[in-house]
């Protein structure tokens, strides 16, 4: 990826790996693609994994991100998610110096978020090569900063994080809820001309129990845009669960770091089923 140029406005954006490219979903909906997304969190220089978004609940912390990563692209994977952790909760990309090694090392399709507050923030990681960069609390304060955004990278690399805990959507990395829903917030940002939405059930997230599909359903239903599901993520089932219910994708943490399910078998059976 480091060859990627950093005039964006020659860019050729390099669409997400699809494991899937011809499935209608239960509802009859037309045909859809299916991408699935290891997530790579940084937290105080390790790759970690939390239950509920708690810095202190670490399920996984491992040294050495960059191997982390390389294992699911030694395993099949061709799409990585990165968020920065302490970005998001303190507001400062202090985990920056990893996420440059790793986009740098690694040519596969990269959407990046934590702590990503200003338009000068998405300039310095798409410079670095980062296909699409989420953003969430700076959205919440400001959702024209996403208009902007579109405009200038194209939408297609600004995706907005709703992170939702018993239903209100969350920011500040998940300390703050704001009294809005998902539905709401994704056709707001929808109309701003986000290209995607990354939309997280904390309530289940990092507890390795399985996914909750109705409000991902729901959201799906109500926007245009793809949605791309996170939290809960823990068995193949959840991952077919959420295709069938029209989401663009998934994104597997915890459950992919303690064994509980496969990068290399998920995305063999995806393109089987």
């Amino acid at each position: 990826m480091s060859s990627k140029p950093p005039n964006h406005s020659v860019f050729k954006f390099k669409e997400p790996s699809l494991a899937n490219k011809s499935l209608k979903d239960e509802h009859n909906l037309p045909h859809m693609s299916f991408a699935f997304f290891p997530a790579v969190d940084l937290r105080g220089g390790k790759c970690v994994q939390l239950v509920g978004g708690v810095p202190g609940t670490e399920v996984v912390a491992l040294d050495n991100p960059l191997a982390q990563a390389e294992r699911w692209v030694a395993e099949g994977a061709d799409n990585l998610h990165i968020i920065d952790l302490d970005g998001a909760i303190q507001g400062k990309r202090i985990n920056a110096p990893i996420l440059r090694e790793i986009v740098k090392k690694l040519d596969l399709f990269i959407q990046v978020g934590g702590g990503i507050r200003s338009q000068e923030d998405v300039q310095e990681i798409l410079d670095l090569g980062v296909d699409r960069v989420i953003l969430g609390t700076a959205a919440l304060k400001e959702p024209d900063l996403v208009e902007r955004l579109a405009e200038r990278y194209g939408s297609n690399r600004i995706m907005v994080a709703l992170d939702v805990r018993r239903g209100d959507v969350t920011s500040e990395g998940w300390q703050k809820t704001l009294g809005k829903r998902a539905v709401e917030l994704g056709l707001l940002f929808q109309e701003k001309g986000a290209g995607s939405i990354l939309f997280t059930n904390i309530d289940v997230e990092g507890r390795q129990k399985g996914i909750e599909i109705a409000p991902t359903r729901e959201l799906v239903r109500a926007v245009d845009i793809p949605v791309i599901a996170a939290g809960g993520v823990t068995s193949f089932e959840d991952v077919l669960a959420l295709r069938a219910a029209g989401a663009a994708g998934a994104v597997a943490g915890t459950a992919i770091y303690t064994g509980m399910l496969g990068v290399r078998q998920t995305l063999e059976a995806l393109r089987r089923a």
